[in-house]
């Protein structure tokens, strides 16, 4: 099988079987969901999910975020993995979004990423998931997903994946291919004891492949 085959394979499972898939992170608004992906970083969408609330309710916009000092947002977010540099994140990130960029948050991804906090797979989210670019958000799920598979072949770096995985998905798949690989790695493909039983694209894996040899 080629790799564009195997590509082609998974495309129409995902299409068939997963037609509607996003992020499982909470939000109403652009900020909102850049203040959850910031911190959902080495931390589970279910965590997050339950911080945000009172989190936004307290600073539901840049401005009043942005007005908040890294020590009034932590006892909000204290339940959060590395929670002392997220705040700092935050309050700088807010203060950024006011004073250079009108409190709206770009859909440049480069200008994302000059904010606080916001790596590239971050910036590749919001571009996606807000402003409906074809980006490829590169987590850890996408990265362990796609090498198991056999999507990637010996990439190195979350980079690496992303440019080998845009080479091969239609541009108008890589949005929502982002979330099939989150969704697949989170609930199938799992880190330790991956599924392969319930896995509906065990045909084309090279790791269940293996397991068979």
């Amino acid at each position: 099988m080629t790799l564009k085959q195997r590509f082609q394979k998974a495309i129409d499972y995902f299409s068939t079987n997963m037609p509607v898939a996003e992020t499982e992170l909470v939000y109403d608004n652009p900020f909102s969901l850049l203040v959850a992906v910031i911190l959902s970083a080495q931390c589970t969408d279910k965590r997050v999910n339950m911080v945000t609330p009172a989190l936004l309710h307290r600073f539901p916009d840049a401005q009043t975020m942005a007005a908040a000092s890294s020590d009034e947002i932590f006892p909000y977010i204290r339940s959060i993995s590395y929670p002392n540099n997220k705040a700092r994140h935050l309050a700088a990130m807010a203060k950024m979004l006011v004073e250079e960029f009108n409190s709206v948050v770009p859909a440049d991804v480069d200008k994302l990423q000059r904010l606080p906090g916001v790596g590239r797979k971050t910036a590749n989210v919001i571009a996606s998931v807000v402003y409906n670019q074809p980006k490829m958000a590169v987590d850890t799920h996408v990265f362990r997903v796609s090498a198991r598979i056999g999507l990637t072949v010996n990439s190195k770096n979350p980079l690496e994946t992303e440019q080998q995985l845009v080479k091969y998905i239609p541009e108008d798949k890589i949005a929502i291919a982002h979330h099939w690989l989150i969704l697949h790695g989170r609930y199938v493909c799992t880190a330790r004891n991956p599924r392969c039983g319930q896995c509906g694209i065990r045909a084309i894996c090279t790791y269940y492949e293996n397991l068979k040899t």
